[in-house]
């Protein structure tokens, strides 16, 4: 008998070290879990990216001595909503009005979501992404799925 391990509230929350190597490591649970929701294709692909961003900026910009990062994501009939706290409150996402060489994560990030914004949290904050599973994305994505990217 085979067994699937799937969500089955459509929830996804992990709590990871901000370091470079948590920001991978999220991007990676982010896209088995998609998976397991049976999201694929360039909604599949546009979610990895926008949870790559995040969490390469909650790691670089969010970092605080000793504390984690949270990626939490809730999969909806049309979207996934993708959502990334970290503990520096006060630092605010915003986007460079001329990309230099790390500037483009949240334009990346407003291109491919229907939504972004931040929130306060009790310690920190969250940036959060509405993701489209439908072909509303403006984006494909030139790495074929699986490519290790």
């Amino acid at each position: 008998m085979k067994y699937e391990t799937a969500t089955p509230t459509g929830e996804f929350t992990l709590r990871l070290s901000a370091t470079r190597r948590g920001a991978r490591l999220a991007r990676l649970l982010a896209v088995q879990q998609l998976h397991d929701w049976g999201v694929s294709g360039p909604a599949a692909d546009a979610t990895e990216l926008v949870v790559a961003e995040l969490a390469n900026n909650a790691v670089q910009h969010g970092w605080v001595p000793g504390r984690d990062f949270e990626v939490r994501m809730e999969r909806a009939d049309d979207h996934v909503r993708v959502e990334l706290s970290d503990a520096r409150g006060e630092r605010l996402p915003v986007p460079a009005p001329e990309p230099d060489e790390g500037g483009y994560g949240l334009l990346l990030v407003a291109a491919l979501a229907t939504a972004w914004g931040v929130k306060d949290r009790s310690v920190g904050k969250a940036v959060w992404a509405t993701v489209p599973l439908t072909s509303q994305n403006r984006f494909t994505s030139p790495v074929p799925s699986g490519s290790g990217l």
